[in-house]
This record gives C-alpha cells, structure tokens and sequence, in this order.
C-alpha cells in the first residue's frame, strides 16, 4: 500500500467498532486517510511551511488553541478561557464573547464522567462527544456520571469532584501502555459519598432535574489500535522538526506512536503538511 497525499490537518476522526476497537482517520482538507491499516508501515509527514487558521483561513506563523490565528483566539468564544475551565463561565455577567455561541454549544446536555487513561480522572463534555472525548484522551475505560443541563454546572460538579480525584492525563504515562482495568463505578460511589456535602449544595441551587446523578450507566471499553509500546517517549514538534519519518507501530488518542517517536496530530490541527506511508 502507498499513500501520497497533502492537506490541512485536522484531529483524527475515530469510531468505536463493535469489538471495542478505535478505528481511526486521519482527515488533511477533503481527504481522509484510514490509519488503522497502515500499522506496521514506514510513514512521514512533513510540515510544508504553511498554517490557515481553520475559522477564518487567515495564513498564521503560529497556530493558538489548536488551529486558530491570534485575532481569532482573542475574540472567539471556542478560545475563552471558560472553556478549559467551565465552573469560570462568565455568561451569567453578559461578558461572553458570543451569547448566541454560548447559548448554543454551553447550554445544552453536558455529562460529568469517569475515564481511566493514564489512571482514573474526572472529565466533562457535551452529550454528543462520548465515547469521543474518551477515546482522543487515551482512555481505555469511561463511565458518565453526571448529565447535567449546562457547561458551567458540569464545571462545577468537576471542581467539586476533583478534591478528591485528578483531571489531567500524563500523556507519556498514557503511551506506554494502557491502565489496569479499575472499578470505575465503585470509584464513582466512593466520589459521591466524599463529596456529598459539595453536591448536596449544588443540587439544591440549580434542582435534582438540572444535575442527574447516574447509576445505571454501564462502564464503556476501548481498546487502541497498537501493535507495540514505546519504552521511551519523544514527543515530534513539526515547528521544530518539519519532517517526521518512522514505522507506524500504533495509535492511541491523538498520538501516532512511530519506532522513532510520538506526535500528538491534533496539536498541529492547521498545518498544511504531506503525508506519505509506503507498506
């Protein structure tokens, strides 16, 4: 099999198969590039100097928050800070930078979940985005927790909930390897009782209809699409190296894993790159 093609990258589009495999494509502009079948073969991808912001087109020396030129990410909504962190949501000031945005994309279901990547963390998203967000975070095992009716209570039943429990994902940790199975739904129990007094406080502000506790929920699995580990992880910086070149050995959230490093594709998101893969 040979591959010659050129694009703007985009994240990895994934889909869970019904054997519980990420089957994964890697879209450059129109084009998309089934990656699962390219394990085992040589691949390069090659930065060709240029980066489009992916919301207005504009050419950028640098790309901010994954793909958008300065002006955008100063002004965008998709660019506050609220969305990293959702419990600062300020719409409720009238400061958002586009209500309607917000009205559309933070008003709406959001789920309160349970991941295990490179351990057990507390996460949130939109009702639309699971098993997604799992999957781009590494995770081999998800459990929602929470739905909740907006963003911002779903940040602040994760403030709550991560006095006991971490947020983050160690990426190198997370390449390695995959986590042991946990009981993701006795951690869940074990979360809600320390955190009862905080939940308690929220459910009687914002209603038992707005922030519904899930306990019927069953534990999703995720197995990534990887034939061997890296023993040590160096991590690709195309701004830095333009030419990446190496043995494809894998996939696991947004990271080509190659016998010579990793790249996280969706940090490049606006990069107009070359991709080559030859079996």
């Amino acid at each position: 099999m040979s591959i010659k093609a050129s694009g703007h990258i985009e994240k990895m589009h994934s889909s869970l198969g019904e054997n519980g495999q990420v089957d994964y494509q890697l879209p450059l502009d129109d084009q998309r590039i089934g990656m699962n079948a390219l394990i085992g073969s040589a691949v390069s991808i090659e930065h060709l100097g240029d980066i489009h912001c992916i919301h207005c087109g504009r050419r950028s020396k640098k790309s901010f928050s994954q793909g958008y030129c300065y002006p955008c990410f100063t002004k965008l909504p998709q660019c506050d800070t609220c969305i990293m962190s959702p419990e600062k949501c300020h719409f409720h000031h009238g400061t958002c930078r586009d209500p309607e945005w917000g009205e559309k994309f933070c008003f709406t279901d959001h789920f309160v979940y349970l991941a295990n990547s490179s351990g057990v963390k507390v996460g949130i998203t939109r009702g639309t985005q699971l098993p997604t967000r799992w999957i781009d975070q590494g995770a081999t095992q998800g459990l929602p927790i929470f739905r909740v009716q907006t963003r911002y209570q779903a940040g602040l039943i994760e403030d709550c909930l991560r006095e006991h429990v971490g947020d983050k994902t160690h990426w190198q940790k997370m390449l390695k390897g995959n986590a042991e199975d946990v009981d993701l739904a006795a951690i869940r129990d074990e979360l809600m009782a320390k955190s009862e007094e905080g939940l308690e406080m929220l459910e009687e502000e914002y209603g038992l209809q707005a922030l519904q506790r899930l306990y019927s929920e069953n534990i999703t699995t995720i197995d990534f699409p990887v034939s061997q580990w890296p023993e040590k992880v160096k991590s690709f910086n195309l701004d830095k190296q333009p030419l990446v070149e190496g043995v494809l050995l894998g996939i696991k959230g947004q990271y080509l894993i190659l016998d010579t490093g990793v790249i996280n594709i969706r940090k490049f998101t606006a990069y107009n790159v070359q991709f080559t893969a030859a079996a």
